[in-house]
């Protein structure tokens, strides 16, 4: 009888330790999950955006999480219009290593691309044989109800820093819009046809391009972040 009782203590012991134990590793996991709070994730980018393609469907710009994106605001009678060829050579040239171009179309400059999305798309695809995606035409300035979310987004994070006046183009686009507003360039908007944003692989603006600025910087801006 006395060796039964004292198995007995020595397995009720036993259990008590284990109790202990289980209760100080449960103790232990629950200060573990107050103090490491998981990260939070960055939302601030143009993965939150939605647009409509050329044809009215809904696309969602998180399915572009992990490209590198150029946007670009287009005109079909413009200027600068020929300047899709050289989108088209940039695209042939990257898009096999993570390169996508977003195109839309916009009427409020001179009223430059005016004419259907279906209409713009078979200029552009006839003209230019441009196989980028083509987005439905937007207006990229205005009010909160007229203007893009996705282009006041962009405004934001890469505002309007003056005209090159050392380039031909830049001095005669700064003249033109000096004449009309001598404060323009303290508003950041965009001010003309074939503005470029420059969106790395986290969906975060790098850089803002005037519509005068050639390629050349364009393609190694690509090129270092490839």
């Amino acid at each position: 009888m006395y060796f039964c009782t004292r198995k007995s203590n020595k397995t009720n012991n036993m259990k008590k330790v284990l109790l202990f134990a289980a209760a100080c590793m449960m103790l232990f996991g629950a200060c573990k999950q107050k103090t490491e709070a998981p990260a939070e994730q960055n939302t601030d980018n143009i993965y939150q955006f939605s647009v409509l393609d050329g044809v009215g469907n809904e696309v969602n710009l998180a399915d572009y999480q992990g490209k590198l994106l150029l946007v670009v605001n287009t005109a079909t009678q413009c200027g600068f219009t020929p300047q899709y060829e050289a989108l088209q050579a940039l695209y042939d040239k990257y898009r096999g290593q993570g390169f996508e171009i977003l195109d839309f179309p916009c009427n409020q400059f001179g009223e430059q691309a005016p004419g259907t999305n279906e209409e713009i798309h078979e200029f552009c695809t006839g003209t230019y044989n441009i196989t980028f995606p083509q987005m439905a035409k937007i207006d990229v300035n205005g009010t909160d109800e007229d203007q893009s979310p996705l282009y006041a987004w962009l405004i934001s994070k890469a505002p309007f820093a003056g005209f090159d006046t050392t380039n031909p183009v830049g001095a005669r686009l700064d003249q033109m819009f000096r004449s009309q507003d001598s404060t323009f360039d303290k508003l950041p908007d965009i001010k003309w046809n074939f503005t470029k944003f420059l969106i790395d692989r986290e969906g975060n603006v790098v850089r803002r391009f005037e519509p005068y600025e050639g390629y050349e910087p364009i393609d190694a801006a690509i090129k270092e972040l490839l």
